[in-house]
């Protein structure tokens, strides 16, 4: 009779998917700031840091962020102090909004407030910008480039909401269908497994350790922003 293998565990590598820290869309003045170059305001890099804290004796061998300032401040944020290079992907900035001019004005409200969960399919425009089916391109592509290097076993990526939840959806295999299933508020933490081949293991999934009980976090990402677009057009 032949020898009863032994089981032995399954082997995985791990992602620190972490979104940008807050940011002021609007300044003082309720002047819009460009949307690749906004920075992080006081809070966000208060987030940041509290990321590091958290992440502080994970041996991270990779990290990587969009190149949007938001998110690259805060990647070189939860890393200060170690011996690590920040590589930028364009692949994984947000997805694209188009002119808010050229959304009608009794349409505003809505095109925030069902962006992510309004029944959106590949041809879907986002605040009349870039299709969700450029962003799943762009944004799975690029996983698939980080998920083919072998160089790496703990991996700190830090991206953004929409960018997120197009990753987070992929690893329950629903894509579109889930997308608008999950909240990624500023500075969270999402931890994701994978194995060789190509199976998915959700550990957490929007954690912020500056507030892990959520207190006063009622707000999605978008509504936030439309109560920052109201109030800058004094409505």
């Amino acid at each position: 009779m032949d020898a009863i293998q032994k089981w032995q565990p399954t082997l995985r590598r791990r992602i620190y998917l972490l979104r940008h820290g807050d940011v002021s869309y609007f300044d003082e003045h309720g002047k819009p700031f460009r949307p690749a170059t906004v920075p992080l305001n006081e809070e966000g890099r208060l987030q940041a840091e509290a990321a590091r804290r958290v992440l502080a004796e994970i041996p991270l061998d990779r990290v990587v962020s969009s190149d949007l300032v938001r998110s690259s401040e805060t990647a070189n944020l939860v890393i200060a102090g170690r011996r690590l290079r920040l590589e930028t992907f364009p692949e994984f900035r947000e997805i694209e909004p188009g002119r808010l001019a050229d959304i009608p004005t009794d349409a505003v409200e809505q095109a925030f407030l069902l962006a992510f969960s309004g029944g959106i399919d590949r041809d879907t425009r986002f605040l009349a910008g870039e299709t969700f089916g450029s962003l799943m391109d762009r944004v799975l592509g690029s996983l698939r480039l980080l998920l083919a290097d072998p160089g790496w076993q703990q991996l700190l990526l830090v991206a953004h909401g929409g960018v997120n939840r197009t990753i987070l959806a992929h690893a329950l295999g629903l894509d579109l269908e889930g997308f608008g299933g999950f909240e990624q508020d500023p500075g969270c933490i999402n931890i994701l497994d994978v194995d060789s081949a190509g199976r998915w293991l959700i550990r957490l999934v929007n954690y912020t350790p500056y507030n892990p009980s959520k207190k006063g976090i009622e707000l999605t990402t978008m509504e936030g922003l439309y109560l920052q677009y109201r109030g800058r057009h004094g409505m």
